[in-house]
């Protein structure tokens, strides 16, 4: 028996297809592979898939999806729950629960308790950058894809490590004529994002200080595909908070190694999702601290935080005018909005 849960989902599937390849040879699948979901499960179809005997083979595989609607008690979880208690010797169950919808509740999400006492579970959390460039480096290796130098860092960071995203691009430069490394332009003319024009690359030029970039960059970022008011303040945010963890220990006389070694423990326990490279990361960090007093940062968080509101407000829809304003906000020497009313009646208080 075994329980999938978290946020990849790209993963729980490669876990299953490696299970059934390792369960079941191709000839045997017809008769002893049912894959359902959970929610349209009655209690006696669960109890016949879990019990019913293989046919012309040593074991049967039952791959059970969206198992989060069982986690209300119901007849069809009672079922479950005395399998779990005497589970068939024959049967290989895997149970796979979907990831949290939004952002906020994957911050709440708790596995089934009741699963992962009685199965090996599996969480299935976010790659940081170094397991996305392996993740990436395998599948090319699978379609037959080389890379020329940077153009792999790209591709994740264009499709903004999204595992799906990758795999969908990593198809299509499957297409392209072979013999050749690709290059990270080929990469950028067919995700549609040219090197430099990331949402990483906005990140950057914001903290940076580098204002009249962090403008340019804003309506080239929102313009991608995927890409929204929110995700990019969102990113921002993490940004800002990581800003801060380095500026404390700045303040406190950390530099150099013992900065970053400090930095790289705290995103090993906490793993924040859509990161880049960690080694990257942290240098970023450390450096953008070096300019960043407390204060600003404080103040900055604050009007990030009031840009978030605003991009959720049903009233606005101006989402380029409140992330242009929301730079010009932390620029070094900031500058009062100058949007509509809309967008001025909840962010003029920053206190910029």
């Amino acid at each position: 028996m075994y329980y999938f849960f978290g946020v990849e989902e790209i993963l729980k599937d490669e876990a299953v297809r490696q299970l059934i390849d390792l369960a079941l040879e191709p000839h045997e699948r017809d008769f002893n592979l049912d894959q359902r979901s959970a929610a349209g499960l009655d209690s006696e179809e669960l109890h016949a898939l879990v019990n019913t005997l293989p046919m012309m083979a040593m074991r049967r595989v039952v791959v059970l999806r969206d198992i989060e609607a069982w986690r209300r008690k119901s007849t069809t979880r009672a079922v479950l729950e005395r399998y779990l208690a005497d589970p068939s010797p024959d049967t290989v169950l895997i149970l796979v629960e979907g990831a949290p919808a939004s952002e906020e509740k994957k911050g709440k999400f708790e596995p089934d308790e009741l699963l992962v006492s009685g199965a090996t579970a599996v969480d299935f959390e976010p790659l940081d950058g170094d397991r996305v460039a392996k993740w990436i480096a395998y599948h090319a290796k699978q379609h037959g894809i080389t890379f020329a130098e940077h153009a792999a860092e790209h591709l994740a960071a264009a499709c903004l490590h999204d595992l799906g995203f990758i795999r969908s691009e990593l198809e299509k430069l499957a297409t392209l004529p072979g013999g050749t490394p690709i290059t990270r332009e080929q990469v950028g003319e067919l995700v549609g994002i040219r090197h430099g024009e990331t949402l990483e690359d906005w990140v950057d030029a914001v903290l940076g200080d580098q204002t009249a970039k962090a403008l340019g960059l804003v309506k080239r970022v929102l313009e991608q595909s995927g890409m929204y008011g929110v995700r990019m303040v969102s990113t921002l945010g993490t940004a800002l908070i990581g800003l801060r963890l380095a500026r404390t220990h700045y303040d406190k006389g950390g530099r150099g190694r013992a900065l970053a070694s400090v930095l790289l423990g705290r995103l090993r326990q906490v793993r924040p999702y859509g990161l880049g490279n960690w080694d990257t990361t942290v240098r970023n960090w450390s450096r953008w601290a070096e300019t960043w007093p407390e204060s600003r940062i404080r103040l900055a968080t604050r009007a990030a935080l009031k840009a978030d509101m605003a991009l959720k407000g049903t009233r606005v829809s101006d989402e380029y005018g409140i992330i242009t304003d929301l730079v010009l906000r932390l620029a070094p020497t900031p500058v009062p909005a100058t949007r509509g009313p809309a967008w001025r009646g909840q962010a003029a208080t920053t206190g910029r």
